[in-house]
């Protein structure tokens, strides 16, 4: 029996003002709980929820953690690249990636 591959996982891209901001996390709580977001949305990108706005862009989305207390606002490339948008409020109370 030929051995079974997992998914593909999408590929984890920062916006330069996310990567700008995640230079400014200095709490290994906060680190923990954004890779623990970013595994989840790199093994499915469409765990997120569509947020309304223009169709001209590509179309942004939320995942929310309520456990981990994180939200990412990202998209989704065509080559299934996910692209976290900005970053704001980084801290234990609420970790916010995306503008």
């Amino acid at each position: 029996m030929a051995p079974r591959n997992s998914p593909r996982r999408a590929r984890i891209a920062f916006s330069d003002s996310a990567a700008k901001q995640l230079e400014n996390i200095t709490s290994e709580a906060e680190i923990h709980a954004l890779d623990r977001a970013l595994v989840v949305v790199s093994v499915d990108p469409d765990i997120g929820e569509a947020l309304p706005g223009d169709t001209a862009g590509p179309q942004l989305r939320q995942y929310t953690d309520d456990l981990e207390r994180v939200r990412l606002l990202y998209w989704v490339t065509a080559l299934c690249t996910t692209v976290i948008w900005g970053s704001r409020n980084l801290s234990a109370v609420q970790a916010d990636v995306g503008v």
